[in-house]
């Protein structure tokens, strides 16, 4: 590999700057990456550009020099090999348009992550858009990292998680991405498929519940640790029936997801006896707040990005979400937002009508 090659396998962008792009962008430059910041506005950017880093403090300390931080998304992804999106997934499709006259032959583009079906919604976005470069889009399950901005360029690593799988629209080119991944980040493991990794989306169980739940809390302007106290037994019996019907969900289709609680252990380290139990236990958890406001991504990401697809595709297949399905509602009275007319469904992602078989295809990139 010449001098060339090696500068461009370790020049990297990072889509967003909100948490967790200040903590990927920084601890990426902290192991001697070139990063590029891009952010949609300028409110996000400039603690960066005044200090050209950001520091990083909890699991991984430090200061990360920071090569570019931009508003364009031509000069942020030009000469990049892998693009680290990390934005809610009601921006996935935004950056899909915006990116589509600039990609580039070979690029790597990665969901982190890409709650459900995001890949396969960056796909479509990028088609649309008259996008005829031959990238790889991928997803991972979950974001690496638990973190929380302090400051305009400062950020704290809760915890790095232990094992995240990632998946890509065309399945056989699962192993090359988790290859360009591993030189930097030994979590990520390889997917099955990008189905597998939207039904493994475990912040569809836990954000939307425990936040509608505790709504008199959180209105009420009082700190409490979002999952430790947040996550009572009672709470707890909700997210197991969500779990639930998520797994039953995606079995219809032929894929056997992981529950929850289990999911707490591959990521955490984190096990117990039953759901409340492995919560308690996550040392991950320990010490993050519940949102402050109702206007929260937990709510106008996770639901209609999360649940609604969830339940779509259970409508299409007559598998019963009653759970999801209250949980959308709810959500919808509180925000006053009509989830199921702005989120993901099977219509809107192109799908409605397709066969089971017609799916597992589409899954593994033999159907697109």
């Amino acid at each position: 590999m010449d001098s060339t090659d090696q500068e461009r396998d370790r020049k990297i962008a990072v889509i967003g700057a909100g948490h967790g792009g200040l903590a990927m962008a920084g601890h990426l430059a902290l192991m001697g990456c070139k990063v590029n910041l891009f952010n949609r506005g300028e409110e996000r950017l400039w603690g960066v550009r005044n200090s050209g880093t950001i520091e990083l403090t909890g699991e991984v300390h430090g200061f990360g020099e920071i090569n570019m931080a931009t508003t364009s998304m031509k000069e942020a992804i030009e000469g990049v090999e892998l693009i680290m999106v990390v934005v809610p997934a009601n921006g996935h499709g935004w950056l899909a348009e915006q990116m589509a006259p600039h990609l580039v032959d070979n690029q790597i583009i990665i969901l982190h992550p890409g709650r459900t079906f995001g890949a396969i919604e960056f796909r479509q976005v990028l088609r649309k858009n008259g996008c005829n470069a031959d990238v790889i889009i991928s997803e991972a399950q979950t974001f690496i990292y638990a973190s929380r901005a302090t400051g305009p360029s400062q950020v704290h690593i809760f915890r790095i998680k232990h094992s995240i799988p990632v998946a890509s629209v065309r399945a056989h080119l699962i192993p090359a991405v988790i290859k360009k991944l591993r030189r930097f980040y030994p979590q990520f493991v390889p997917g099955d498929n990008v189905f597998k990794t939207s039904f493994e989306n475990i912040g569809s169980v836990f954000h939307p519940a425990i936040t509608i739940l505790n709504t008199g809390w959180i209105e009420h302007d009082i700190d409490f640790q979002f999952y430790h106290e947040g996550a009572t037994p009672s709470v707890t019996k909700v997210l197991e029936k969500i779990d639930e019907e998520r797994v039953r969900v995606a079995e219809a289709i032929g894929i056997r997801a992981i529950t929850a609680r289990q999911w707490l252990y591959m990521a955490y380290s984190a096990d117990g006896e039953t759901l409340f139990d492995a919560m308690r236990k996550n040392v991950g958890y320990r010490g993050i707040l519940a949102p402050r406001s109702l206007k929260v991504r937990y709510l106008e990401e996770d639901i209609p990005f999360s649940l609604v697809p969830i339940a779509s595709v259970g409508r299409m297949l007559n598998v019963e979400t009653p759970t999801i399905d209250s949980i959308i509602r709810l959500g919808s009275a509180i925000s006053g937002i009509d989830y199921w007319a702005n989120g993901r469904t099977v219509e809107n992602l192109g799908i409605a009508g397709l066969s089971v078989r017609e799916l597992r295809l589409l899954a593994i990139g033999e159907n697109t």
